[in-house]
């Protein structure tokens, strides 16, 4: 059984998720005031943290921010009650894996939800890999989940490193949008190109010298994203 934190202080929106997150069989904990549902995360494990943003005493950024300071690894997906605070969730370092803008659609949350688990499963269920890609001088260690370049190390979310992942383990492989939200978030919703673009974007500051000169991941014009083929064909190593 899935254990789920829900901290909402929107008391007919915390209703509404707690009524259909039961129906998934979950166990569930919830809270409306930030700071408590914050110490709840330091001191239980969950599956799943659903945080709203705006929240009373500790808001949701500074939530997600601390948790991911202190090595806490949950998947978290964050609600938000307007669209402009897409560009803020994307712009900061949060460490947050999905959001979603209010009004959402119940079908969409569970959906959601859903996928993460998915994941969520997947990865538990892998067998710990030695695997580790080499591309010029970035370096992606799949079993310890560590990139770097050259001798520095680059702090990923776990979107942005499976993303970057995927992209690494194909390269040359044109991607389209849709096709990438299927397979690094787990669902199919139309409009949603924007959370892919904005990751793109995110992992490019972190892994590019020059933006305007991408060397890893390149824009496929009409298409999507790729990564660079360029690079000697014995990138790919075993290492234990």
């Amino acid at each position: 059984m899935k254990k789920i934190l829900l901290i909402e202080d929107d008391i007919h929106i915390k209703e509404l998720l707690e009524l259909h997150l039961k129906d998934l069989e979950c166990q569930l904990m919830s809270f409306s005031n930030g700071q408590a549902g914050y110490n709840t995360a330091l001191s239980e494990h969950f599956d799943l943290i659903i945080l709203d943003i705006m929240l009373p005493e500790k808001d949701g950024l500074e939530i997600c921010r601390d948790l991911r300071a202190n090595k806490i690894k949950t998947p978290i997906l964050m609600l938000t009650a307007r669209s402009e605070e897409i560009d803020k969730i994307m712009g900061l370092e949060t460490g947050a894996d999905d959001y979603l803008t209010k009004p959402f659609s119940v079908r969409e949350f569970i959906a959601r939800v859903k996928a993460i688990f998915r994941r969520v499963d997947m990865l538990r269920n892998q067998e710990p890999s030695t695997q580790i890609l080499r591309h010029g001088n970035l370096q992606i260690d799949q079993g310890k989940r560590k990139v770097m370049i050259g001798e520095r190390r680059i702090d990923l979310t776990p979107k942005e490193f499976d993303l970057l992942y995927l992209l690494a383990s194909n390269p040359g492989k044109n991607y389209s949008r849709d096709k990438l939200l299927s397979l690094v978030w787990g669902y199919e919703f139309e409009g949603y190109e924007h959370t892919v673009n904005s990751h793109i974007n995110r992992l490019r500051a972190k892994v590019e010298q020059d933006l305007s000169n991408p060397t890893y991941i390149l824009t496929t014009w009409g298409v999507g994203y790729r990564f660079n083929d360029d690079f000697p064909i014995n990138n790919i190593s075993n290492e234990q």
